[in-house]
C-alpha cells in the first residue's frame, strides 16, 4: 500500500500553478538559481548550484511527501511553463493541530506577487480541504518583502521568537505569522513592525 502524500496541482491564479516537483531540466535549473540567490538563505535550497546537489534536493522533496511530512509544491508561471519558486506545506506539528509553511521566489520572479498568490492558495487548500485548524511561518524582521507576503495572504503577526532559528551558521529572530480556520481574511489585521 502507497501511504505517500500526494501533493496536488493547484492553480493559484489563472497564471501561476502549484506542482510537484520534478527532475526537469526546468526545475533543476530552479534549484540552481535558487542555490544562487542570497535572500534564500540555506536551509531552503542547497548550499552549491551543482547539477547533483539540485538532482538530491528534489530527491529530498520527494521524500517529504513519501515520509509524510509535507507537501512540497514548485511555483509555475503558466503562460510560459516556467517554474519561479517553491511553496510546501509542512507537517511536523499536525498531531497539535497546526501546520507550517515556507516559500521562496527566485530574484527575476520578484515583485509580481507570486509568493502571496502562491500563498494564498496552499493556505486556503490546507484550511478549506485538509481542514488544518491553524497554518504559521516564521519571518526574518528584516524581510519586508515577505512580510508583505504574508500579510497579503491573510497571515497575522503574532510576535517576535527571538534567536528563534538557525539560519546558516548564525540563530536569527524570526516573526511567527500565523492563519487560522477559523477566521476571515478582513479579521488578520495585526501587523508587526521591525
Amino acid at each position: 500500500m502507497d501511504d505517500a502524500l500526494r501533493v496536488p496541482h493547484l492553480r493559484a491564479t489563472a497564471d501561476l500553478e502549484l506542482r510537484p516537483w520534478s527532475l526537469s531540466a526546468a526545475d533543476l535549473e530552479l534549484v540552481r538559481e535558487a542555490s544562487a540567490d542570497d535572500l534564500i538563505p540555506i536551509t531552503m535550497a542547497p548550499a552549491t548550484s551543482s547539477r547533483e546537489a539540485a538532482t538530491r534536493f528534489v530527491e529530498r522533496q520527494w521524500q517529504r511527501a513519501t515520509d509524510r511530512t509535507g507537501y512540497p509544491m514548485v511555483i509555475v508561471r503558466r503562460r510560459d511553463n516556467t517554474p519561479v519558486g517553491s511553496i510546501g506545506l509542512w507537517l511536523k506539528d499536525i498531531d497539535e493541530g497546526r501546520a507550517s509553511l515556507g516559500y521562496w521566489v527566485v530574484r527575476s520572479a520578484r515583485g509580481h506577487g507570486v509568493a502571496a498568490d502562491a500563498l494564498a492558495a496552499v493556505a486556503l487548500w490546507a484550511l478549506q480541504e485538509l481542514h488544518i485548524p491553524r497554518l504559521q511561518l516564521y519571518v526574518e524582521p528584516w524581510n519586508r518583502a515577505s512580510i508583505r507576503t504574508a500579510e497579503r495572504a491573510g497571515f497575522e503577526c503574532e510576535g517576535l521568537l527571538r534567536s528563534w532559528q538557525k539560519v546558516g551558521n548564525r540563530r536569527r529572530d524570526m516573526f511567527m505569522y500565523a492563519r487560522l480556520a477559523t477566521e476571515t481574511l478582513a479579521e488578520a489585521d495585526r501587523v508587526c513592525t521591525g
